[in-house]
């Protein structure tokens, strides 16, 4: 191992991989969940919920500490914290409304194609430099995107892609503004603040769109709710402690977390271009992480 690889690979702070690796974990139980549901009902419900059942969780992390909940809530950066609660909530939404017409597993690999529209985004938004490799890496993502798509005869309706891609493009949002935040704005107030911000937009949409649920399908979402406050909370713990090129090769095995519970619950199977269309896109999306960091420093 060379002396580079070595202290990119023990610089991690502790915790980190166990972190990112628990937090992907939670994010598939919480796809699985949501895709049960979302059969049933409309996606702005099953986001309400999720971000309802999540408030408990939350305000109980926040309210640990020597800090009270008012105290967190007052030296927040409320304007940044904003931008990246809508972003983030809008990835969450049109992530839950493409998951009828998709697997579970090319859903979730569609949605991590987030990473390379950053690459694509970030000299626009943070003014980085774009490099060669970068965009090469992401050129071989996008195809990747394309082989799992497959137009004209992978998916029977682009409706489900089409919100995946735009749940891609909100969540790349959602990443890059994490760096504009105030480096004193810990992880817990962060994930309280997306909570809050999502309970009330999303309860907002119900005059729009609203289905009363069974008892099942509220036990669901509950669960659903607690398990995403759980993921948001250890990714950005994670992504506090490291850099996202060193966790990426982790970020990714929700992946195969997704594919394992759509196959056991709904019995789906990919075909050999949409496991290789995955490979690419998980591929190129670490590959442009480790360039970045190579290149420019921590993506978020």
């Amino acid at each position: 191992m060379s002396s580079s690889s070595a202290t990119r690979t023990h610089s991690l702070p502790p915790g980190s991989i166990g972190s990112i690796v628990a937090s992907m974990f939670c994010f598939a139980v919480v796809d699985a969940l949501a895709k049960r549901v979302a059969l049933q009902y409309p996606a702005n419900e099953v986001t309400f919920f999720r971000m309802l059942f999540g408030l408990v969780p939350a305000v109980a992390m926040c309210c640990k500490g020597p800090l009270s909940l008012t105290q967190r809530l007052a030296n927040l950066d409320v304007k940044g914290q904003t931008v990246r609660a809508l972003m983030l909530l809008g990835a969450s939404g049109l992530f839950f409304a493409g998951l009828p017409y998709v697997p579970l597993g090319e859903a979730v690999a569609l949605a991590y194609s987030e990473t390379l529209i950053v690459v694509l985004l970030a000299p626009l938004i943070l003014r980085e430099r774009l490099t060669g490799r970068g965009v090469a890496a992401a050129v071989v993502g996008f195809l990747g995107v394309l082989l799992v798509v497959r137009p004209g005869g992978g998916q029977s309706s682009w409706l489900g892609p089409m919100f995946l891609l735009l749940s891609a493009v909100f969540g790349a949002l959602s990443i890059l503004q994490i760096k504009r935040l105030r480096s004193t704005d810990d992880s817990k107030t962060t994930v309280l603040f997306f909570t809050i911000v999502g309970t009330v937009v999303a309860g907002c949409t119900l005059v729009i769109n609203w289905k009363t649920p069974a008892v099942e399908a509220l036990a669901i979402m509950a669960i659903l709710g607690a398990f995403a406050t759980a993921g948001q909370l250890l990714m950005t713990m994670a992504f506090r402690r490291a850099d996202v090129a060193r966790l990426a090769p982790y970020n990714y095995t929700s992946v195969v977390w997704a594919a394992m519970f759509g196959y056991v619950f709904w019995g789906e199977t990919m075909q050999a271009l949409s496991l290789l269309g995955i490979a690419l896109i998980v591929g190129s999306a670490i590959a442009v992480a480790i360039n970045r960091k190579d290149a420019e420093g921590p993506l978020a």
